[in-house]
């Protein structure tokens, strides 16, 4: 297979997962580490979630997607692939960066999972407390 020429690319990031998003002019077909989108996220709606840039752009079918995702579990790895994919968008045509950061797609989701603190259960939580 040949290897085809790549538009522009785009790194997202959400909580502890990494996407790195290619884009190919092509028909709308999406790969995730190599499967497909569907059987990759087999969720509707983190489907619907992470190709929000495309709806708003109206680029959706236009391009061929090539994801490679690192880090986290599903939900954080979608996040990064949406964040990705408005990057690579805006690489490709400035003139969209304003739909996309109205939409908040170009803004990264800062939000990590707290430390756990030394002598308690948790990162917030505390041993129960014992007046007597």
């Amino acid at each position: 297979m040949a290897k085809e020429k790549e538009i522009a690319a785009g790194t997202g990031r959400r909580k502890t997962a990494v996407a790195r998003v290619r884009l190919i002019p092509g028909e709308g077909k999406w790969t995730v580490n190599g499967s497909a989108l569907e059987e990759y996220i087999p969720s509707e709606a983190l489907r619907q979630y992470l190709s929000q840039p495309l709806v708003i752009t109206g680029l959706m079918g236009k391009y061929d997607i090539q994801i490679t995702a690192k880090g986290g579990g599903i939900s954080g790895q979608s996040g990064a692939i949406r964040h990705g994919l408005a990057r690579a968008l805006v690489a490709s045509d400035a003139n969209l960066r304003d739909a996309l950061k109205k939409a908040g797609c170009l803004t990264r989701d800062s939000r990590m999972k707290e430390r756990k603190k030394p002598g308690q259960p948790g990162a917030r939580k505390r041993f129960q407390f014992s007046k007597r």
